[in-house]
């Protein structure tokens, strides 16, 4: 059977990442150019300059990309790239060079949602068992589906407003810790003991997420300490909010493992990369013989072997788009999963 090289684009934030996946698992070429440095100035992601660094960088990610690949475009069986959901300038600069590069070559182009990479993200090292319980947390997702199999996913819960990771920053931010908050933020909290009493976020038994009111109330916290010049012990209050954040996560996995039944569990999205959470979850994932997997370092962050994992069953099922793709900002996976 001919092998399936997929040239995958990703441009959804701050990393300019191009990859070439084998048959959807084995990473052939990975590249990461990554804007943190520079954003890093401005306390975040500046939409702007990420979409103008993206438009400089992306020949020579490609270039890049090609050069430490044992294949040549000659080789590559589709393109696919990142169309949603991230920030609207930087994906169309991905969308809009996965586009030439079909229609330059050749070849089949297919779209990608990103939280879908995410998820697929456990697929490069492992084999996706189905069914299994999935939990997608980063700075823009914090979403609990079942993958029932490659193509059929159902959607549990989602956040209601604030993704987890995107709160991990904006409560750095108000600790005056340097951007990206999160690592930061679980640095910090190692050294922390939870002292602070915390708020439980959407405390109810549904499967939905809310983080909002624990931002919130830390940031009123951090001001109310502030104007009465009390003492604020950050590694303490980085400790009680990453245990409160987290907590809320094992409890509804806890609950989703308990009314399914299902026994595979897997993590994905940048928040994956936190070693407390990890520990948190297999925890959870012992106490009900739950097999747990986690996707390697280098693949929780936005990176583009993720989209070739994830565009690998929509080459088999043939579901190709065509040159009207557009950049889509807000596009959940829910809403990613009706239209598709």
């Amino acid at each position: 059977m001919k092998d399936i090289y997929i040239l995958a684009i990703e441009t959804s934030c701050d990393e300019t990442s191009m990859a070439i996946v084998k048959n959807g698992r084995d990473v052939d070429s990975l590249t990461i150019l990554t804007q943190m440095d520079t954003h890093a100035n401005f306390g975040g992601v500046v939409p702007e300059i990420a979409s103008r660094m993206h438009t400089e960088n992306i020949t020579m990610v490609l270039e890049e990309t090609l050069r430490k690949s044992h294949v040549t475009m000659d080789d590559i069986s589709a393109i696919a790239v990142t169309y949603a959901p991230g920030l609207l300038g930087s994906l169309l600069v991905g969308v809009e060079c996965a586009k030439v590069l079909a229609y330059v070559y050749n070849k089949p182009l297919i779209k990608v949602n990103h939280t879908l990479g995410h998820i697929y993200a456990n697929n490069i090292e492992n084999d996706i068992v189905y069914p299994s319980l999935a939990l997608i947390v980063s700075g823009g997702h914090t979403d609990l589906v079942i993958l029932k199999n490659s193509s059929e996913i159902e959607v549990l819960g989602s956040t209601i407003d604030d993704a987890i990771g995107e709160v991990y920053d904006k409560v750095a931010r108000v600790l005056n810790m340097p951007y990206p908050g999160g690592p930061n933020i679980e640095k910090k909290a190692l050294l922390g003991k939870p002292s602070y009493e915390m708020p439980i976020p959407m405390n109810d038994n549904s499967y939905n997420f809310s983080y909002s009111g624990l931002k919130s109330y830390i940031i009123n916290l951090v001001h109310n300490e502030k104007q009465r010049n009390h003492e604020i012990k950050i590694n303490d209050l980085a400790c009680s909010f990453q245990e409160s954040a987290v907590n809320e996560l094992c409890r509804k996995v806890e609950l989703a493992l308990k009314n399914t039944h299902i026994k595979n569990m897997i993590l994905a999205g940048g928040v994956s990369a936190n070693k407390y959470l990890r520990t948190k979850i297999n925890q959870v994932c012992n106490k009900y013989h739950v097999n747990f997997h986690v996707p390697n370092i280098l693949y929780c962050t936005d990176n583009a072997a993720m989209i070739g994992a994830a565009a690998y069953p929509l080459y088999k099922a043939n579901l190709f788009a065509d040159y009207s793709l557009n950049a889509q900002s807000n596009e959940t996976i829910k809403k990613y999963l009706e239209n598709n």
